[in-house]
């Protein structure tokens, strides 16, 4: 090996930005993990599905992820409203992309969340801290919380009028019923369930969202 090709394989291998006589940059691998802008809430606001309207739900996102550190960026429910005025869950999340608590990018746009949506999944839909919610795929058969509140169907738009599967609009905790989506993909031990859209609850009391594996939790993503 010559003089000059030897000063270049130092210069590579000890990070330096340059050598005399020769213009050579070093490739640092300095890329930070894109922020946090989704995660599933680590606790309920704890009325069942009288979550104070969308607004409640969106100041529950906006105190969990500001505890966690992420209080700089804006925070959205992904939720859904019926009726005159209705509004797509879809609509108020932003353009993404959005990423863990980890660093894992979970959709880039809102056409790979709602079609493309591999990562949204019992390992990876994680909540504000980076941890996990139950699930029965990896803990006590007979309890989950794998049930979260959107009130949408699987395209992120509002669900028809009719029966109400917004716990009339996020304000009722007894009458009505909320369309959740399974976190972990599966409903009970068989994959391959909607992540926005699975099932109705049986009522919107609190009670009523545990008795069929929820807690009243919530999707949460960054606006901006």
């Amino acid at each position: 090996m010559n003089k000059k090709r030897a000063l270049i394989a130092v210069a590579i291998v000890m990070g330096a930005l340059t050598v005399p006589g020769l213009s050579i940059v070093a490739q640092q691998d300095d890329d930070e993990p894109p922020a946090m802008g989704f995660f599933v809430t680590s606790v309920s606001i704890g009325n069942g599905g009288n979550l104070g309207g969308l607004a409640g739900a969106d100041a529950h996102c906006q105190s969990l992820a500001a505890a966690a550190g992420s209080g700089n960026r804006t925070w959205a429910a992904y939720l859904s409203t019926q009726g005159p005025g209705a509004v797509n869950a879809r609509d108020r999340i932003g353009s993404g992309p959005w990423a863990n608590a980890n660093g894992l990018i979970m959709a880039t746009n809102l056409q790979s969340l709602h079609y493309d949506n591999s990562n949204f999944n019992w390992q990876f839909s994680l909540d504000e801290n980076g941890n996990q919610f139950a699930s029965r795929i990896d803990g006590d058969p007979d309890f989950s919380e794998h049930d979260i509140l959107t009130g949408s169907q699987l395209d992120g738009t509002a669900m028809p009028p009719g029966q109400d599967q917004t716990c009339n609009n996020w304000t009722s905790n007894s009458e009505g019923s909320a369309r959740v989506g399974h976190a972990d993909r599966y409903s009970f031990t068989t994959p391959g369930s909607p992540w926005n859209s699975s099932h109705g609850t049986p009522g919107c009391t609190q009670e009523n969202l545990v008795a069929v594996g929820g807690a009243g939790l919530l999707y949460c993503f960054a606006t901006d």
